[in-house]
């Protein structure tokens, strides 16, 4: 066995959070690395459609160990709804959940001017108004509270009446920061702190003991390669560290403890929120794999944007990451198409590009350069073997591969734990999921 760090490739949403839950079968542990209750990953276990934004979806296996590293942030109100969302669905996360002391919390204001600064710029990235980014700006800034810190109250409420009092000073008078009450904001955190203190732990310590133990763990990130805040396609970015390096940082693992890289692809692309996106379709097409793939947002329920493969950016990936193999999921969301488009390289005024330009600007202007594939017309929902998989569908992941120089050995075909292919890649031998 191995650890093995599980990342997106695109724009995020590329359904991590089935991969994870599927593969988690084979690990001891899941450790979440970085990003908050803005993104969201959905599982569905038999009928029932389970949608985590902070905890670790391998927390629906049995048995399984999930812990909150450092690189995360925290809403303490979110996540005690969702350990009340599990324990309604009979998963018990005593003893099996853990969360590291030194997560920052997300805490109202971060929430209001987080809000207040999409509606008054004149660039909104299109956030989820979650409070993600201001509660990593304090984190950068050093003036930021971690979970640990409201073991000792007086601290917690010294740092929050602090920050409070500095953010109202340099609020504008409209700004409904003016409207909070710092002792209002303690009580309210400290009750729900009451529920989560007992899961608070040394979340390096508790990982590394497990790795010296012989014990395996899946490191899993929210959002994707394109939205990390120093590869992606800034300023449309997430606040932290969403590529495979960030899980190091995110939890106090070193590099040497890697085993493998698995990155995760949709089989076309979406996004959510504003930026460049040049494979984009905003006709019928792109409504179409809306509709077949049911692309509104786990978080928010906002329409994704949705286009065709972008191989070009996906190679990208592949490097930034060090992406051992790729998962490939929403296959079946192809099926109707009798023609399947991917993106090779770009046109930039006048020149070809076949490199990634993670710079905005650039990107703004690159159209596609497409190679077409006849569609299979056949469906691949549910199918369980890649024999059972249409010829042409076949011929489909094969050109994928060639384009991106790396195996594939995971597809999922469907939304369900069974409806998913496994294949005896080298990657996958060596981490024992074959």
């Amino acid at each position: 066995m191995a650890n093995v760090i599980v990342v997106g490739t695109q724009w995020g949403d590329e359904g991590k959070g089935k991969i994870v839950d599927t593969i988690s079968e084979s690990f001891d542990a899941v450790a979440r690395y970085q990003g908050g209750n803005n993104a969201g990953h959905t599982v569905v276990v038999g009928r029932e459609k389970v949608v985590l934004h902070l905890v670790p979806s391998g927390i629906l296996r049995k048995g399984k160990t999930c812990i909150l590293g450092n690189g995360v942030v925290v809403d303490l109100p979110g996540l005690t709804h969702e350990l009340n969302q599990l324990r309604r669905l009979a998963v018990d996360p005593e003893g099996h959940l853990f969360i590291g002391k030194n997560a920052h919390l997300v805490l109202p204001y971060h929430k209001i001017l987080d809000r207040e600064r999409e509606q008054n710029t004149a660039r909104p990235i299109g956030t989820t108004g979650r409070g993600i980014g201001p509660a990593y700006s304090d984190k950068v800034a050093r003036v930021g509270i971690r979970i640990g810190d409201l073991l000792d109250p007086a601290l917690f409420r010294g740092r929050l009446c602090a920050n409070l009092s500095e953010k109202k000073a340099h609020a504008p008078k409209e700004s409904a920061l003016h409207t909070l009450d710092p002792e209002t904001i303690f009580d309210e955190q400290m009750v729900h702190f009451a529920e989560v203190q007992p899961f608070l732990v040394d979340a390096s310590a508790v990982l590394n003991g497990m790795i010296e133990e012989g014990k395996n763990i899946l490191f899993e990130g929210a959002q994707g390669t394109l939205l990390d805040i120093d590869l992606g396609t800034y300023p449309y970015v997430t606040s932290s560290s969403a590529t495979a390096g960030g899980a190091c940082i995110g939890t106090g693992v070193g590099p040497s403890r890697i085993d493998g890289v698995l990155g995760v692809m949709k089989a076309y692309t979406t996004r959510v929120g504003e930026g460049p996106f040049p494979t984009e379709l905003g006709d019928r097409t792109g409504e179409e794999l809306r509709k077949r793939g049911e692309e509104f947002g786990a978080t928010t329920g906002r329409p994704r944007r949705c286009g065709w493969l972008d191989a070009t950016s996906l190679r990208y990936a592949i490097r930034v990451n060090g992406i051992t193999t790729l998962a490939l999921t929403k296959l079946d969301v192809l099926d109707s198409f009798p023609v399947v488009q991917i993106c090779l390289a770009y046109r930039y005024r006048g020149q070809t590009l076949e490199g990634f330009p993670n710079e905005t600007d650039i990107l703004q202007e690159c159209q596609p350069l497409y190679e077409e594939i006849e569609g299979w017309q056949e469906s691949t929902l549910g199918r369980q073997s890649i024999g059972e998989l249409p010829k042409k569908c076949r011929a489909f992941l094969d050109r994928l591969e060639t384009m991106l120089g790396i195996d594939i050995s995971l597809i999922s075909t469907g939304p369900e734990r069974d409806q998913t292919i496994l294949l005896p890649t080298p990657s996958f031998k060596q981490w024992g999921l074959i």
